[in-house]
């Protein structure tokens, strides 16, 4: 079974990501995975502090000569900010003088419910944990999944559907949102320019505001069989595993898969996918089986199992808790009432969340993929993901 976790806090010296289960002899590609954390770190309405951080990951196990050699793979992202706090948050005792107390919780974040679990005084630590800086460390764990299923001919990839009011009008093909991967000057991840500038407008309304704005993001998974994921138990259906994993992230608040929130307003009729049939498939480029749809509402799941379509998934991502113009709060020291803390921040962070996305997204597809197709090494698991294609290509 993959496996992987993630250690560090927003301001310490480093993130560290360990991903186990991965079979052996898959190529690294180091370039795939600096570029993964290139792009959560872009996006038009970033804050401050990507541009203190240049993120590159050192591997440190389970990789030698360029391939896996099945062990766990763990890394570590350094944080280039840990200098302005080396004194301020080291591991010994240190200088309580020098500590920085975040004394009003912020609200939207996890500062006060976090604080009374844990039984903190401030929100100091609770932050450092909850920041969604942690989201660089799941990339780095995403782009390793990606490694994999390209092996397999599955691709994964996101875009920006929504920020604020201002929306995409229209379809992305899996070619347009392909082509932002490559671009070197990231706006809002938009795949139409007209759009993408209603939406840099969006963004500049409320920079000048003291705010902060959301949107929706999706992601795309192109070229998966059908069969991954099952209907027998609640807990192994690929819904509600991809729902969990994109809800996980900092600031999500609702994940949407295919056509799922208009087709709680609409009638079965116009909901579901009819089924065709075109003959018997070349199993060449993702072509598995001629059983066809005409159209996609689904988003590629029905039961729980992946049906051949291109799996669809939205998270629609709140505006960030962190306000220049703070909102009322409670001293903890005081109980009277403040205005927030306030620590540096974004004011729109909608494509990074799809960058986070896509890594959370891979990483569930390929542990559903190790579990059906298994191998120690790749060469194991492709003969096994090419005999279970064939058996679909000529049912």
């Amino acid at each position: 079974m993959l496996r992987f976790s993630t250690a560090g806090e927003s301001h310490g010296e480093a993130l560290v990501a360990m991903v186990s289960g991965l079979p052996a002899g898959m190529p690294l590609d180091q370039a795939l995975l600096d570029r993964e954390l290139w792009r959560r770190q872009k996006g038009y309405g970033r804050g401050g502090r990507m541009r203190i951080e240049q993120d590159r990951a050192h591997i440190l196990s389970g990789v030698r000569h360029g391939i896996t050699i099945g062990s766990p793979v763990a890394m570590t992202i350094a944080n280039a900010d840990w200098k302005n706090w080396e004194e301020i948050l080291p591991v010994e005792a240190g200088d309580a003088d020098k500590h920085k107390a975040v004394a009003s919780p912020r609200p939207g974040h996890a500062d006060l419910a976090g604080c009374l679990k844990y039984n903190f005084p401030d929100a100091r630590y609770v932050l450092e944990r909850s920041s969604a800086r942690e989201s660089a460390a799941r990339v780095a764990c995403g782009a390793m999944a990606k490694m994999l299923l390209r092996e397999l001919g599955v691709g994964v990839a996101s875009h920006v559907v929504r920020v604020g009011k201002a929306e995409l009008g229209r379809a992305a093909s899996w070619e347009e949102i392909v082509a932002l991967q490559a671009k070197d000057e990231v706006l809002l991840n938009c795949v139409d320019s007209e759009d993408e500038q209603r939406m840099k407008a969006e963004v500049d309304a409320v920079l000048k505001t003291g705010d902060t704005i959301g949107g929706v993001f999706e992601v795309v998974v192109h070229g998966l069989p059908p069969g991954v994921g099952t209907h027998v138990n609640w807990d192994e259906r690929l819904d509600g595993l991809l729902a969990q994993a994109v809800m996980s992230l900092q600031a999500v608040k609702a994940v949407e898969i295919g056509r799922g929130v208009t087709a709680a307003e609409s009638l079965g009729s116009n909901v579901h996918d009819a089924i065709g049939y075109e003959g018997a498939g070349d199993g060449k480029d993702g072509d598995f089986t001629k059983f066809s749809r005409e159209q996609n509402n689904a988003g590629g799941i029905e039961g729980g199992i992946s049906n051949g379509e291109d799996v669809v998934i939205r998270g629609y991502l709140k505006p960030i808790s962190t306000l220049r113009r703070p909102l009322a709060s409670v001293s903890f020291v005081t109980r009277e009432p403040v205005k927030a803390a306030y620590e540096r921040s974004d004011v729109c962070v909608v494509p990074a969340a799809g960058v986070a996305a896509e890594a959370m997204v891979a990483l569930t597809v390929v542990r559903l993929a190790i579990e059906k197709f298994g191998g120690d090494s790749l060469g194991e698991m492709l003969r096994n993901y090419k005999g279970y294609c064939e058996q679909i290509r000529v049912y």
